[in-house]
């Protein structure tokens, strides 16, 4: 249970401060910005309760605001993210899955994980992006903004999974 608490205090504090520091200075032919704090929320177990997952989604959401100076726009996108993240997970897995493990390329599969991902980063992008416009005045620019941070985070995402040891140990 501690061990559990301190490696997701670790993810949250490493994770925002790679954002804020390194990837919120990142933007790839001024469209796509890569945001990898997504991947905190991502791995929270299977067995999290839908309250503590929207509760954690939003603060990490709403930190990420504070030190980007987004007014509440990644809290906002976070939160739905997390509220769709439950459901999202019964849809590509089934809902035999046992409580307690991590969504990895172990427990998911290739194919299950990255359809994971990708549904839960598009359903964040697309609120954050929309919101961040508060309008549709030029759809074709917003498209591809979001197409084109999405297939960044989503690489990033699946990049650093395949490099996390701790999913890949015989034990979890």
């Amino acid at each position: 249970m501690i061990n559990n608490l301190l490696r997701g205090l670790l993810y949250f504090v490493v994770f925002v401060l790679i954002q804020v520091i390194l990837l919120n200075n990142i933007h790839f032919l001024r469209i796509a910005t890569p945001f990898l704090y997504l991947y905190f929320i991502i791995k929270l177990p299977v067995g999290t309760s839908q309250t503590q997952v929207v509760f954690f989604s939003f603060l990490i959401g709403l930190v990420i605001d504070m030190f980007s100076n987004t007014p509440g726009m990644h809290a906002a996108a976070c939160t739905l993210a997390g509220f769709s993240r439950r459901p999202l997970i019964r849809f590509f897995m089934g809902k035999d899955l046992p409580e307690g493990i991590y969504p990895s390329y172990k427990t998911f599969g290739y194919g299950g994980f990255f359809r994971y991902v990708l549904s839960f980063v598009i359903i964040q992008h697309v609120t954050l992006f929309l919101i961040e416009s508060l309008t549709l005045f030029d759809p074709l620019f917003l498209a591809l903004r979001v197409c084109a941070s999405v297939l960044m985070t989503t690489l990033l995402i699946c990049t650093v999974e395949a490099f996390n040891v701790e999913s890949q140990k015989s034990g979890e």
